[in-house]
């Protein structure tokens, strides 16, 4: 009689473990899917952004018509992907490129650079970008966590049992990670800057750093004395 009892405690024990098991990848997935709602909200108010951001410099730029089309169309592109995180990565890569790209002709009109729309775009795309990378950094960390149960032993019983699945990370394309996403540098109140990953020569007419750029927020190089009038 006591072995049946010792019995019955090891299944109810087991049937227990299972549960909280079970109940836990759930919770877990739950997350994954709630801080994917955040990435997605992210992007799309980063795509809402767009438009006017595009008209904004086409009032001071007009014949750069193909940056323009290159930006919408692959803002298009970005904003109808609708699959899984890998495939939102993906289009991501050509749109965050083109974005470069459209800032990069901002840099050459000083004044598109005072304009306070303009500024006023650039300060919340920033926000947004930063936003966005916060919440990446949140979706992959749960992705983790959740990945290394899937394959641990024991849990990745439960998985197989369960047809929990690995979920994918959201990397964008290495070339652009590289480089960083679109940021806004406001060093000076009048004297508005874009980091786009690369130097750009400043519209004052001082000519790029040869060294690192500076850190967003940081000071800015130091510029050389006049040689002449």
């Amino acid at each position: 009689m006591t072995a049946v009892w010792i019995i019955l405690a090891i299944v109810v024990l087991i049937a227990i473990g299972i549960v909280v098991s079970y109940n836990r990848f759930v919770s877990q997935r739950n997350l994954i899917r709630d801080s994917w709602a955040n990435i997605d909200t992210e992007l799309r108010r980063r795509y809402d952004l767009i438009p006017n951001l595009v008209e904004t410099v086409k009032g001071y730029a007009s014949h750069e018509r193909e940056t323009f089309e290159n930006v919408t169309r692959a803002r298009a592109a970005a904003a109808s992907a609708t699959g899984s995180p890998a495939e939102q990565a993906a289009a991501e890569g050509p749109f965050v490129a083109a974005l470069r790209q459209l800032f990069a002709v901002a840099e050459a009109y000083p004044e598109l650079k005072a304009n306070q729309n303009f500024l006023a775009l650039q300060q919340e795309l920033s926000n947004t970008e930063d936003r966005l990378q916060t919440s990446r950094r949140f979706y992959n960390s749960n992705v983790r966590n959740y990945n290394e149960r899937v394959q641990s032993f024991p849990s990745n019983l439960i998985a197989n049992g369960f047809h929990f699945e690995e979920e994918e990370f959201f990397e964008v394309d290495e070339g652009i990670r590289e480089a960083g996403p679109p940021q806004v540098n406001f060093t000076d109140s009048s004297r508005p800057s874009t980091s786009l990953g690369g130097d750009v020569g400043s519209s004052t007419g001082t000519p790029p750093s040869t060294g690192a750029p500076p850190e967003p927020g940081g000071p800015l190089p130091p510029v050389p004395p006049p040689t002449g009038t």
